[in-house]
């Protein structure tokens, strides 16, 4: 098992940046890619970035690409997630995820955080 738990989110204007932050216990942290899913009122869950096991490798969803950026510490069992330049369509609850393998489909997410709400006030 792997507990997940987020943090960082919170109410920001249209520009704003933001750092969420997800502390993980349990199993081996350096075992599993790690990513950040979002899920806005209405819509279901989508694939926002990912980082492999050495953080040589990372994915972003289109809509973030060159404003988020994920990064982990091993050390610390902590993954981080850096938001810049935010907009109201970024306005979700934000869920870090575990997985065994890199995967951009929440239905194959093993472990999932609470999550954290963002919401971005224009």
């Amino acid at each position: 098992q792997v507990q997940l738990v987020e943090s960082g989110g919170g109410l920001v204007q249209v520009g704003d940046s933001l750092r969420l932050s997800c502390a993980a216990s349990g199993r081996t942290f350096s075992n599993y890619f790690m990513g950040w899913f979002r899920q806005a009122p209405g819509k279901g869950r989508e694939f926002v970035a990912t980082i492999s096991r050495a953080s040589d490798t990372t994915a972003y969803a289109d809509s973030v690409k060159g404003r988020f950026t994920i990064s982990k510490d091993n050390a610390k069992n902590a993954v981080f997630l850096q938001m810049n330049s935010l907009s109201p369509e970024d306005t979700a609850v934000y869920y870090c995820a575990a997985n065994p393998v890199l995967s951009r489909s929440p239905n194959q997410i093993y472990y999932w955080g609470q999550g954290t709400q963002v919401t971005v006030s224009s």
